[in-house]
């Protein structure tokens, strides 16, 4: 699979500010917060919804509704076209979009598959592709089903892995910077303590999806116990055995142990930390080490942007690219009068800068400059 370039960009090109981080407070000001929203449909009081939960589908219907009247020419929307890159999450997002909007919808569900030959599958209202180059031709299929693509149309596009480092194609250097923004965060606290080898062992055992029932698939939850593996309060091989024998069987149950033992964290300056992620924990916040997930916006924002004289190739391995299939569907969807906006399951806290980078310049992921790479049309 051969790949060009297509020079810099910015997600903002062609999405503006209509995008919402996991927070789902949109980063355009004229929409109404999540707070307002929330009161606004009666939820409850608890935890963000997450993107696979339908109270997820109902904040984004409502933000897209408040959308589409700030942007483009005044229209009702009656459809939604969704572009993303998992068949789980982004699928029942999508679904849950199109169940409380009561709109009809497609989506796609996009990977680069090296190893195949192109290939479309169509399930329900879902088209699944092997490639990203094949998104032209998900929008003449649906075209050819009478599905207009106008100003009554939201375009939901998911940011990480499919409009930022396409599954299948450049996806592992977000991994790569995710991972590199824990072991920053556990270094620096554990300072001349820091293993590196037993840290990584730890990461990549933990990190698999044997282990999804304990750690739930939430980085901030790994990130803290590679910190406490490595202050020595328990011992990997120990832990993966109580987990395996079920006597250990959530990352709360984990968090409450060493609650127990907080005072031996005292002599390692550990302490408030631990007492932050506890605190958090309670209080429902699915963001609970935001000393990580700060990092973790350093290291991904460090991997936007262009390296002199690279190949593709080299790039795609070095810099998290904008996926040039989705940015040209986007564009040319923008010129028929649809509604683009983009939806991320990144933490703000590893997505937004500060209000002190802001003075130093920094900017949220999704206006940072990044090189655009697609697939060499043959």
């Amino acid at each position: 699979m051969d790949y060009t370039e297509h020079g810099l960009t910015a997600l903002h090109e062609f999405m503006d500010d209509f995008v919402v981080y996991r927070n789902l407070n949109p980063a355009d000001s004229r929409l109404p917060a999540f707070a307002e929203i929330q009161a606004r449909l009666g939820l409850e009081e608890s935890d963000l919804p997450r993107k696979a939960e339908p109270a997820y589908g109902r904040v984004v219907a409502a933000l897209l509704e408040h959308a589409r009247q700030l942007d483009g020419p005044p229209a009702k929307l009656e459809r939604v076209l969704y572009i993303g890159d998992t068949h789980l999450n982004d699928g029942t997002a999508f679904r849950n979009i199109c169940a409380a909007g009561h709109w009809p919808g497609w989506a796609f569900i996009g990977r680069d598959a090296k190893d195949q030959a192109p290939q479309t599958e169509i399930e329900g209202s879902a088209y699944l592709a092997n490639r990203w180059s094949l998104l032209p031709e998900f929008l003449q299929f649906v075209r050819a089903r009478d599905f207009a693509l106008d100003a009554a149309t939201a375009v939901v596009i998911d940011l990480d892995k499919t409009a930022l480092g396409a599954r299948g194609r450049n996806d592992r250097v977000i991994d790569q910077a995710r991972m590199e923004g824990v072991e920053h965060t556990v270094a620096h606290l554990l300072g001349p303590q820091f293993d590196e080898q037993a840290f990584r062992t730890a990461y990549e055992e933990l990190n698999l999806p044997t282990y999804h029932t304990f750690t739930a698939d939430n980085q901030d939850y790994l990130a803290y116990i590679c910190l406490i593996l490595g202050t020595g309060l328990f011992e990997l091989h120990d832990l993966v055995t109580r987990i395996g024998s079920g006597d250990m069987q959530g990352f709360r149950q984990f968090l409450e142990l060493v609650h127990t033992r907080r005072t031996e964290l005292q002599d390692s300056g550990l302490l408030p930390v631990h007492d932050d992620v506890w605190c958090n924990v309670q209080a429902g916040d699915p963001t609970p080490f935001k000393a990580f997930r700060r990092n973790e916006y350093l290291t991904t924002s460090a991997r936007f942007g262009t390296l002199p004289q690279a190949t593709a190739a080299e790039l795609l391995a070095q810099r998290i690219a904008v996926t040039q299939e989705v940015r040209a569907a986007a564009l040319k969807l923008r010129e028929c009068g649809a509604l683009v906006f983009g939806v991320s399951d990144k933490p703000d806290e590893a997505s937004v800068p500060t209000g002190e980078q802001v003075q130093a310049g920094m900017q949220p992921l999704h206006r940072l400059q990044t090189v655009s790479i697609g697939e060499r049309a043959p």
